[in-house]
């Protein structure tokens, strides 16, 4: 049993503490957020996360997972630290690393022998050789250590199947000591034959910005396929479907529609446009791919405008606020943009999301109405827009919504609907690339 200190209990860290933890680890969770710690010993989760709450629970009872504000007495208890703190985008794209550099300088006040400080948080690249250094010049005492990357690919709605049965593990290193620990904490994993990459640590840190980058160019790329489409009569849906049948492409992320955004993808490509930027490469393509993605609001104006036209007075139902299904994230939600840009027009916005509602609250007050369900939501719009795919859109009583709505116009940004049965329902049905 390896004892592994995780700083963060953010959405990155309590997963991965969490799992570690069933891995059969010893596990201190760290965060100097007191309220956030106490409500997490209680199995209060501070984010939706499907599993968490059970998984928390069922490793703290066994007292394989703890939580603490106590930094020092965590990292004297430990020998693998984990630095999961938030890595913020600023607004010219770079990477917030205040956190991180702060939890470096806590690290090495407390460290009493040899340890293994591991990033686990998105960072660029060569930030791991900034760490090292504030570490050694903030020890009080001469003590060993390896600095690992150990990058994460979890998905929001699927993080504990990502991080139990991954499609592989990145570690960087720069000693064959740090991968024998590193190897030791993913022992479980090599029973399933999961591939661990063992890197550089600076083709870790750059693995995670370019696997998201080309995550991110596959979306835009089918976007704008799916508007090229639209202008001579294809499907979309039939041309992504096919394409991924080609082993040297793949099905997954062709799927057209509103764009990408939560907390990794538009953040990850910010940065690695501007880690180019300052080393002078021009990375073009995935340059295209973010301004393509910010243009899907623009296309999905177009649609509801040529409907309902100005949006000026009018009632807009959107339905689904976070950015993705199974979470309740709205960091960089599509919908989030869409909203913004109705209340800026003087439209009436109206909106339902199962999950995500209580922080869109937080977010817009009095400024959008908020409903229930999506019957009361769409009851007298002139519009609705459906924004993400959760199952329950997927099953609406369709003749309702068409007969609450006062008009019978309904925007399928993430083509649920099929085109010719929305059509014999009565409505004035659009949806992307089809």
């Amino acid at each position: 049993m390896l004892k592994i200190t995780m700083v963060g209990t953010g959405y990155v860290g309590l997963v991965s503490g969490a799992c570690l933890a069933d891995f059969g680890n010893r596990v201190i969770c760290v965060d100097i957020d007191e309220k956030r710690i106490e409500q997490v010993a209680r199995g209060v989760m501070p984010i939706y996360e499907p599993g968490l709450k059970e998984l928390v629970e069922r490793n703290h009872a066994a007292g394989r997972l703890v939580f603490t504000t106590d930094l020092d007495a965590a990292v004297r208890d430990s020998i693998v630290i984990f630095s999961a703190v938030g890595t913020p985008m600023r607004d010219d794209g770079s990477a917030d690393l205040t956190s991180v550099f702060q939890v470096a300088k806590d690290i090495a006040a407390s460290m009493n022998g040899y340890k293994v400080i591991v990033q686990k948080s998105t960072v660029p690249v060569g930030t791991s050789e900034e760490v090292s250094g504030i570490i050694r010049q903030n020890l009080t005492k001469d003590v060993p250590f390896d600095r690992v990357s150990n990058p994460e690919f979890l998905r929001e709605g699927s993080a504990i199947e990502d991080f139990m049965r991954p499609n592989r593990v990145v570690i960087g290193v720069e000693s064959e000591r740090a991968r024998e620990i590193m190897s030791e904490v993913y022992r479980p994993l090599y029973l399933l034959e999961t591939p661990i990459v063992f890197t550089s640590v600076r083709s870790a840190e750059l693995i995670k910005y370019a696997s998201n980058a080309f995550l991110a160019t596959k979306i835009s790329f089918i976007n704008e396929i799916a508007d090229l489409c639209e202008k001579v009569g294809a499907r979309v849906d039939t041309v992504a479907r096919v394409m991924g049948l080609d082993g040297r492409i793949g099905s997954k992320f062709l799927h057209a529609g509103i764009g990408y955004g939560g907390s990794c993808l538009p953040k990850d490509v910010a940065a690695i446009l501007h880690t180019a930027d300052s080393a002078g490469v021009s990375l073009r393509v995935i340059s295209a791919a973010s301004d393509v993605n910010a243009s899907r609001i623009d296309r999905l104006l177009e649609k509801l405008h040529s409907e309902i036209g100005d949006t000026k007075g009018k009632i807009i139902a959107v339905l689904g606020v976070s950015f993705k299904p199974n979470t309740d994230d709205l960091r960089e939600a599509p919908a989030l943009h869409l909203m913004d840009r109705l209340l800026e027009n003087g439209a009436t916005v109206r909106a339902y999301d199962p999950i995500a509602m209580k922080n869109a609250k937080k977010h817009y007050g009095e400024r959008v109405a908020f409903f229930d369900d999506p019957y009361a939501t769409t009851d007298g719009a002139d519009a609705c827009v459906i924004m993400t795919e959760w199952n329950e859109f997927r099953v609406l009583d369709l003749e309702k919504i068409r007969e609450l709505l006062r008009q019978p116009v309904l925007i399928d940004c993430r083509n649920i609907y099929r085109p010719e049965e929305m059509k014999e329902l009565g409505f004035r049905y659009h949806s992307f690339g089809r």
